[in-house]
């Protein structure tokens, strides 16, 4: 993000660079040495972790080896994709580890209540196609659909407004649904956090080397997915 400021990387350039290789260099070896200790280093190479380890590894070196002036475009995007070390971090915070359970329990909720949503935005915005027309911006129900969207997000962009008496009082429905709707899903989650916190059980950040499963208990002997032994060398 620094180099992207010009003023910033014109006075900072070398340091910078010095900084990102030793990131790198850190990074890399982690790497390696997951793929060396774990029992099934391929399903830990094609995991959602795996793969954010790779991509937020290989940008560097991948940037080091491109050359060439008409690749420049390619190894500036290259680099980009160092932002997904932030997706590392994760991993490392148990209270992230928790709304991410609390999200995949609520999911089925989520998506039966986005899908209401987008019902809601293709009615209201069907009848401000009728109602509105073309004279108020709303050319096409698309259109129309985009506004009810902007609207009940309490976005509220303002390049396309209702003008008639009826249109303008469905538009205050829609805004005071909105409110409604930024709620709901934040408490089907909360709900959900709430009914997991009672669990004072500390997780830990260990990975099973069988399996590649994450959340064990601290005082967890076996893996609670399918059993491995989490601490052979202390047994032998």
């Amino acid at each position: 993000m620094l180099e992207s400021v010009k003023e910033i990387d014109k006075v900072f350039h070398r340091i910078l660079l010095y900084g990102e290789w030793i990131i790198t260099i850190f990074f890399t070896i982690e790497y390696i040495a997951r793929i060396i200790t774990v029992k099934k280093p391929f399903k830990y190479i094609f995991s959602f972790y795996g793969i954010i380890d790779l991509i937020s590894t290989i940008p560097l070196y991948l940037s080091f080896f491109i050359v060439g002036s008409q690749t420049l475009l390619t190894v500036r995007a290259l680099r980009l994709l160092r932002v997904f070390r932030i997706l590392k971090v994760t991993r490392y915070i148990g209270e992230s580890n928790k709304l991410i359970n609390a999200l995949k329990h609520s999911r089925i909720k989520i998506f039966v209540f986005l899908f209401a949503v987008i019902i809601i935005a293709i009615i209201s915005g069907t009848l401000m196609y009728l109602i509105e027309g073309e004279e108020s911006g709303f050319n096409n129900i698309p259109v129309s659909v985009y506004w009810s969207i902007v609207t009940l997000t309490t976005v509220g962009y303002g390049d396309i407004a209702p003008i008639t008496p009826f249109g303008q009082l469905i538009a205050s429905f829609i805004m005071i649904l909105g409110y409604g709707i930024i709620a709901v899903p934040t408490g089907i989650v909360s709900a959900e956090y709430s009914r997991h916190s009672h669990d004072d059980v500390q997780l830990n950040t260990q990975v099973c080397k069988d399996c590649q499963e994450e959340l064990h208990a601290d005082n967890a002997k076996f893996c609670h997915h399918c059993g491995f032994d989490l601490h052979p060398e202390i047994e032998s």
